[in-house]
């Protein structure tokens, strides 16, 4: 009840059904109006102000202009880069295409013995990776060329400036001397921009390097491009491998692998620091900078990269400092660098196409014996240096072979020889002299006269048509009248030797001399018999060495077998082509070479003379000491040895038998210092119960048997 005693609404819940009025809702709160924003003008642009605003507004103006057209041009060229870039790198073919990219092959040649002693053409050493090389050879080449290689894509601006700045402060200009390339522009040069060789295009493998190489602004621009579509085709490692396997390092080593082979006897895989170095250090200038050519200049080039290892922290100190305390060297068969000559005239004397022409990797065993090689330089070397004058421009030649014409040694001349260098030994065609007269012997012998025939040693002239009559005299000029075959021999007789000559025929004569391997045209008068026409040193000993096997002729030879690269079947064996056809008996040869023992013992050739052994020999000495010669043979072996000028002009002081005679001697004691003496075959003919006396003027010529046996040959 309530107090008031009015009567209120009763308290009920709001009641929701339909039909029923709906609460009454509370008016929401009106919605606060943004103050409107009014709208910036844009300012108008206004002209400049003041004096240095006028002063400046052409130059602002020309560099928005500039900057307008630059960003345009940049962005097209960089698209096009990018587009030649992808071309370039859709065309790469796989890594391992690239790495062997010679037009020509190698020759490995091999002693007798199977070791190794001289290459030739473009060595190659087989595929390497930059994984698998010697972590030093692979930090050497980086630390050398491209110390950014592993951050940028191909070209290095950073690089290229300081190329820029460093040829220009040299007063060169932009693009002279230092490049600036990276390892991979390098390797795009090396693989030519991809363009291959071609043989109808360029002459020789030459000129296509020489093409590649070309240093103009638009090569390099393409240099540039082919080198980003490598590095987008491409990962480094690939790309360092490439470039371990193409570049040049001298000495026609292709890639490092040949190059440790060559220099070092090593692989690439087990390269030291020392060596590392040396071989990244040739990259520079390889012909200038190889070991062979001059170590200490390429130990001090390698100090140079052992320094840059040690800066960019490939080697620590203490390995940088054993470095430089025990620099490379030369393996023993790269040190010796010998010969050289018998190298070239093996590859001259080979098939051209599998030798100086050769497309695959072709291995020669040969003849040489490296020992008695060194032996002959070290006994030329003796020789010129005590005997010799130091301002003596004289030039000589060495060679030894077997009775059969394998050439053991070969000697072209006094210094050591790099490939090409012209070797007097086979190219030098000089008067013989003397040295021709044993085969004027042979031919009488042969025909049956006897070494205890007589020869009248006296004044004679001989007629020449359209000149005055031909007058010659002895080396001595004396004439000491008749003389046994075996004493004018002995003492090389001039005036015994022209009339024997004239008396058996001076045509028979050359066909002897032919037949035993003289290759020129012989004189045809009776000058033939003092060694006036011209022939090799290899020639005459080779001629000499058919006198020693019992009158056979002999071909010289140096090349035995002819292998390619990992195939076992032989392409060329040579084994059996030294020994020709017979031409002299048997006898006869036995019997001059019993003459020309006398030649050492008692003759001209005393000088050659050793203890002990059986040696026999001939002097030569040509009109006015021009040409020098002494040839002699041992029962094993023949050994020619020539001295002259290259200019021919004379000698002073020399003949066959003074220093010729001396360095034969000091070859030959050095190569039988250590062997058993070998007989000589030769036959002592007991002494004619009578004998005829050549006069060269007819009277009582011959003894019967002699002469009848000439008017057979020439119908008299």
């Amino acid at each position: 009840m309530s107090g008031n005693g009015k009567k209120r609404a009763p308290l009920v819940a709001e009641k929701r059904y339909a039909g029923k009025p709906a609460a009454r809702k509370k008016a929401a709160a009106p919605k606060k109006r943004k103050p409107a924003t009014r709208r910036k003008a844009t300012p108008k642009r206004q002209g400049p102000r003041g004096i240095i605003g006028w002063l400046m507004f052409p130059f602002r103006w020309v560099a928005r202009l500039i900057w307008a057209f630059t960003w345009r041009i940049g962005l097209i060229t960089a698209l096009i880069i990018g587009g030649f870039s992808l071309y370039f790198a859709s065309q790469m073919p796989p890594m391992e295409d690239f790495t062997d990219g010679r037009t020509r092959g190698s020759v490995t040649m091999t002693d007798f013995k199977g070791d190794i002693f001289a290459w030739r053409g473009d060595q190659f050493g087989g595929l390497i990776r930059a994984g698998t090389v010697s972590r030093h050879l692979r930090n050497a080449v980086v630390a050398t060329e491209d110390k950014r290689f592993y951050r940028h894509f191909g070209i290095s601006p950073r690089g290229i400036a300081s190329a820029i700045r460093i040829n220009m402060n040299a007063g060169r200009s932009p693009l002279s001397g230092n490049g600036g390339s990276t390892i991979t522009q390098q390797t795009a040069k090396l693989l030519c921009l991809g363009v291959p060789f071609d043989a109808d295009k360029w002459e020789s493998e030459a000129d296509y390097e020489a093409d590649c190489r070309r240093g103009s602004l638009w090569r390099k621009a393409r240099e540039a491009v082919f080198a980003i579509g490598m590095e987008i085709a491409y990962s480094k490692e690939e790309i360092l491998s490439i470039y371990l396997n193409r570049a040049y390092l001298g000495a026609g080593a292709r890639g490092f692998q040949a190059a440790a082979e060559r220099y070092f006897s090593n692989d690439a895989a087990t390269l030291t620091p020392a060596q590392s170095a040396m071989l990244a250090g040739l990259l520079k200038a390889p012909s200038s900078y190889a070991p062979t050519s001059n170590l200490q200049r390429a130990q001090d080039r390698a100090a140079t990269v052992i320094r840059l290892m040690e800066e960019q922290g490939y080697l620590t100190v203490a390995e940088a400092n054993d470095a430089r305390a025990n620099p490379a060297t030369l393996s023993a068969t790269a040190k010796a660098n010998t010969a050289t000559f018998f190298a070239d005239w093996v590859m001259r004397s080979g098939p051209e196409f599998f030798t100086r022409d050769t497309t695959e990797d072709v291995i020669i065993r040969t003849t040489l014996d490296p020992e008695i090689q060194q032996k002959a330089e070290e006994a030329l070397e003796a020789v010129f240096e005590e005997k010799v004058s130091p301002s003596s421009v004289a030039e000589a030649a060495i060679v030894v072979m077997s009775a059969d014409g394998a050439v053991r040694a070969m000697v072209g001349g006094r210094t050591a020889a790099n490939p090409g260098d012209f070797n007097r030994a086979t190219q030098a065609k000089r008067q013989t002299g003397s040295a021709f007269k044993p085969f004027i012997y042979a031919t009488a012998l042969d025909l049956g006269m006897s070494p205890y025939d007589m020869v009248d040693d006296r004044q004679l002239c001989w007629k020449r048509r359209g000149a005055a009559d031909w007058c010659p005299e002895n080396y001595d000029r004396k004439f000491v009248g008749p003389v046994t075959l075996i004493d004018a021999l002995a003492n090389s007789r001039n005036i015994p030797a022209i009339v024997l000559s004239e008396d058996v025929g001076r045509e028979l004569v050359s066909n002897v001399a032919q037949g035993f391997g003289f290759s020129g045209d012989l004189a045809a008068g009776p000058a033939l018999a003092l060694g006036v026409s011209e022939s090799s040193l290899l020639e005459m000993t080779g001629a000499y060495a058919g006198i020693l096997n019992g009158g056979s002729a002999v071909v010289p030879y140096g090349l035995v077998d002819l292998r390619i690269q990992g195939d076992n079947d032989s392409m060329m064996d040579s084994r059996n082509a030294g020994i020709g056809e017979r031409v002299i008996r048997q006898d006869a040869a036995r019997t001059l070479t019993w003459m020309m023992t006398k030649v050492v013992e008692e003759g001209s050739g005393g000088r050659a003379r050793i203890d002990g052994w059986q040696i026999a020999g001939k002097t030569g000495t040509t009109q006015g000491a021009r040409d020098a010669w002494f040839i002699g043979f041992t029962g094993d072996y023949v050994t020619g040895v020539w001295m002259g000028n290259d200019d021919n002009t004379p000698l002073k002081g020399v003949t066959g038998g003074t220093l010729p005679a001396e360095i034969w001697h000091e070859t030959m004691v050095r190569v039988l210092a250590d062997k058993t003496p070998t007989p000589l075959p030769m036959l002592a003919p007991a002494p004619p119960a009578s004998t005829g006396i050549l006069t060269g003027e007819g009277g009582k010529q011959l003894d019967a048997d002699v002469q009848n046996v000439l008017n057979s040959l020439f119908g008299n």
